[in-house]
């Protein structure tokens, strides 16, 4: 030992409180998902038992998700796009209605061009046009741009924590 004790555990902004150990398990995850609970334990310094129970809640808090990550493609989902939409109304109205359209798979309020960033999974570019038309139809919505996913290049969710 360093002598040097462990920085002060951070208050996140949704009152969660992480702290060096969780922050660890959290990376750990990241790196591998599907690792075990003992084998955590054996990264972090802790029982299988206490990762059980530290993980579970981050799973309840919501400040991890464990998931697995597929290509679409292999799934049979042909068209990926990302739509910047323009709104002349409520942001949050917006994107709460855009939210719960079949396909959508993200929506983010942004700052600049677009009020909203949406990311779409489709089958094909029908199911596309039928996606942009619901979106479209939201009372709120000014406009839209399409930006078609040619080829994915890059793709993690390893950013560890700060």
């Amino acid at each position: 030992m360093n002598g040097q004790s462990d920085p002060a555990p951070q208050r996140r902004g949704n009152g969660i409180v992480l702290d060096e150990t969780a922050k660890r398990i959290i990376e750990v995850l990241q790196e591998d998902g599907r690792r075990s609970y003992a084998a955590i334990g054996k990264a972090v310094g802790l029982s299988e038992a206490a990762v059980r129970q530290r993980v579970q809640r981050l799973l309840e808090s919501g400040v991890v998700q464990v998931v697995g990550v597929t290509d679409p493609m292999m799934l049979g989902f042909h068209r990926q796009a990302m739509i910047g939409v323009r709104t002349d109304g409520d942001l949050n109205t917006a994107a709460d209605s855009i939210s719960e359209i079949p396909g959508v798979e993200y929506v983010v309020i942004t700052a600049g061009s677009f009020d909203l960033l949406v990311e779409v999974v489709a089958e094909n570019d029908a199911r596309l046009l039928e996606i942009l038309a619901a979106m479209r139809a939201v009372d709120s919505v000014a406009s839209t741009e399409t930006f078609l996913y040619l080829k994915l290049r890059k793709q993690t969710y390893a950013w560890g924590t700060r």
